[in-house]
């Protein structure tokens, strides 16, 4: 069966082209989504600046910029979709979108991890355009956890489950995929968000989240389920995650954001349909960038 991986990045977790090309080997996986990180490092928290590559080339002062990505498909092009999201801060940004799909063939707006709500006025300028040009938008959700008094400065991204139902009306052309802490953690109607990014391990999904509550709505948001936060929102009540699977079956991309293999040890447990897992492994990727 042919495997996407929905979301990663280029130089992630020490993890260099020739560490990617053989960990997408070991793990059978055919092609990966590799999205830059626009965002602005004075914007990271401290424990970003060990992750991520944008510092030490020096031409650009973000996280994972967006050459990266273009220098890894040029080494193998058959492996690679390219992802870019300039900050949308930036009054170019829906241009710098559009000469990334043009000149470089970017398929992808993402990933898009900034320190603004995406319901602004200018996020929803930039995502329009990637609407136009049929590229799906890969969205980072967290709240901020982790502002104390002794460290007055934590890391938030994109607002709460309203700023995404706002931005899902407001851009019906375009299509979003959810991913994160804070988009995960919302797949239960509890106040588990309340507490921290991660539920404990088998807490039972209360019915009525706002997760699948968006997703019967709005058919222009998919899941992405990469990460701890994708992993444990569904690993939490494997029944639960059975039958949200079948549900969304056409709106849920088989995604990592890292090198582990958590993803499909859990999807192959669930002795899912094998229709149902060709979807999840590439034919819902497939069918959100084809257009691009």
């Amino acid at each position: 069966m042919k495997i996407i991986d929905a979301h990663n990045h280029p130089d992630w977790h020490g993890y260099d082209f020739q560490k990617i090309v053989e960990n997408m080997e070991k793990y059978h996986i055919d092609q990966s989504w590799l999205m830059s990180w626009e965002s602005p490092l004075k914007e990271c928290c401290e424990g970003t600046a060990g992750l991520v590559c944008g510092s030490l080339f020096g031409k650009r002062d973000v996280a994972i910029p967006f050459e990266r990505c273009v220098a890894y498909a040029e080494r193998a092009p058959e492996k690679f979709i390219l992802g870019f999201c300039p900050d949308p801060r930036d009054p170019q940004a829906a241009n710098y979108l559009k000469a990334a799909h043009d000149i470089y063939g970017a398929k992808v707006c993402g990933e898009c991890k900034f320190r603004t709500t995406y319901d602004s006025p200018d996020c929803t300028r930039l995502f329009r355009k990637a609407g136009e040009l049929g590229m799906p938008v890969t969205l980072h959700f967290d709240y901020d956890w982790q502002t104390t008094i002794e460290k007055p400065w934590g890391e938030w991204w994109g607002g709460d489950m309203q700023n995404l139902e706002h931005l899902l009306q407001l851009c019906p052309d375009t299509n979003f995929l959810g991913h994160a802490p804070a988009f995960w953690i919302n797949i239960s109607k509890d106040d588990l968000w309340k507490q921290g990014p991660y539920p404990p391990e088998k807490a039972k999904v209360v019915e009525g989240g706002a997760v699948p509550t968006l997703l019967r709505k709005y058919p222009n948001l998919y899941c992405d389920i990469s990460a701890g936060s994708g992993c444990r929102a569904l690993r939490r009540d494997p029944e639960f995650a059975k039958q949200f699977i079948l549900e969304f079956q056409d709106r849920i991309l088989y995604a990592r954001d890292y090198f582990d293999n958590i993803h499909q040890e859990f999807l192959n447990s669930l002795e899912l349909p094998t229709e149902v897992l060709e979807k999840l492994y590439h034919k819902n990727a497939e069918k959100l960038i084809h257009d691009s």
